[in-house]
C-alpha cells in the first residue's frame, strides 16, 4: 500500500485520539468521558489494524479483536453503572 496514505491514516488517528483525551479530561459529565474512552479504544484498535496491513502481520488482528471486545464489555459494565445512578456518596 501506498506509505503516503498509510502515514496520512496514522497521523488521522492520532489526531483522533488527542482530540478523545481532550474530552476525557475536559467533561463535562460522566456519559461524556465513558463515550470518550470507549473512542479511544476504537481508535487504538483501528490504529493496530493499519499496522496489520503496514507490516502484513496478522497477529497484530488478534490483538486487536482481544481490545474491540475488552472494550465491548467495559463499556456494558460503564452503561449499567451509569444506569443504577453512577458514583454515590454513601
Amino acid at each position: 500500500m501506498n506509505p503516503f496514505v498509510i502515514n496520512l491514516v496514522y497521523l488521522l488517528l492520532s489526531l483522533s485520539i488527542l482530540l478523545s483525551f481532550i474530552r476525557l479530561a475536559k467533561g463535562p459529565s460522566l456519559p461524556d468521558r465513558v463515550v470518550a474512552l470507549e473512542l479511544i479504544a476504537t481508535m487504538v484498535v483501528a490504529i493496530i489494524g493499519v499496522h496489520a496491513i503496514d507490516t502484513g502481520v496478522a497477529s497484530f488482528l488478534d490483538i486487536a479483536i482481544v481490545l474491540a471486545l475488552t472494550a465491548f464489555l467495559a463499556a456494558i459494565g460503564f452503561a449499567r453503572f451509569l444506569e443504577r445512578g453512577g458514583p454515590r456518596d454513601d
